[in-house]
């Protein structure tokens, strides 16, 4: 490992004597680059990190100064890579920059596509408002470049996080507009069940009873098929145990639904949620009276 960093230093050595040298510009830009590069690797091979990280700025410094705004926008990604192993913050920075060249550049799916990264990256480190706001500039992006599935994709993303945040009137609303989109595609039509699904939970955690119902109307002229399916069965017995105040058949319906089709974490979380907003509501009746 220290014949790597070794060899690292010495090539970061030679492209700095080579920029502070005379020379023709765009030739010591160039050579420049080429030495930070290859230092880059061996600092990577010696899994110094933030080295090579360093390195790769350098480098992007030397193509944004040979007005190769796609090469620079490549060694930001480089070195958003190596910061990604001891730093989001550091990696997020350089990613960033990395979709601004590509929006200068006129790459739009490259930006879009790194926006859902820099989106992934927040959400993991549980930055989720920036982590959504990623993810609205990728959907955005994706959109202009009608790549629909992908813009799709990450508007649930952007739904299930603001739900997360219990923006629960975004959520619904960004998850009824990616089921009416997808009613149009035949090859997404049979996601559209799952999309009015969470939906729906997301209307149960605001506790309003005839909000749900409201819903459920709606998703029926989305989808004329959905009340066949078990999905519509689980959010019809949710709505009609919250009319009861019954948290006993609340639970017997996830129950029965869960055992059928597994629940993922984030619904699981969100009905959670939904059936404490009922015990809270029976408890305060039980107050009342």
């Amino acid at each position: 490992m220290g014949d790597f960093e070794a060899k690292g230093d010495e090539l970061e050595r030679k492209a700095e004597k080579k920029l502070a040298g005379w020379g023709i510009f765009g030739s010591k830009q160039e050579d420049a680059a080429d030495l930070y590069d290859k230092a880059a690797n061996q600092f990577k091979l010696a899994k110094k990190w933030e080295r090579a990280a360093n390195a790769y700025i350098k480098l992007a410094n030397c193509q944004l100064k040979m007005e190769s705004k796609h090469d620079a926008a490549s060694a930001y990604i480089e070195a958003a890579n190596c910061y990604k192993k001891y730093s989001v913050q550091d990696a997020g920075q350089a990613l960033n920059q990395a979709v601004s060249l590509f929006l200068e550049n006129g790459r739009l799916n490259m930006a879009a596509r790194y926006c859902k990264e820099l989106g992934e990256m927040y959400e993991q480190g549980q930055d989720l408002e920036k982590a959504m706001d990623f993810f609205e500039r990728a959907a955005d992006l994706f959109i202009s470049e009608e790549v629909s599935s992908s813009a799709n994709q990450c508007k649930q993303r952007v739904a299930q996080i603001a739900a997360q945040l219990e923006q629960y009137p975004k959520a619904t609303d960004i998850f009824e507009e990616v089921a009416k989109q997808s009613m149009n595609n035949n090859l997404l039509k049979y996601s559209v069940k799952g999309i009015l699904l969470n939906a729906g939970i997301c209307q149960l955690c605001r506790g309003d009873v005839v909000a749900i119902h409201n819903a459920l109307e709606r998703f029926q002229d989305i989808d004329p098929t959905f009340s066949g399916t078990r999905e519509y069965r689980l959010l019809a017995d949710l709505a009609a145990a919250m009319d009861d105040g019954d948290i006993t058949k609340f639970t017997d319906a996830i129950r029965e639904f869960d055992s059928m089709t597994r629940l993922d974490p984030w619904k699981t979380t969100l009905l959670l949620r939904a059936k404490n907003t009922l015990k809270e509501k029976e408890e305060e009746e039980d107050d009342l009276t």
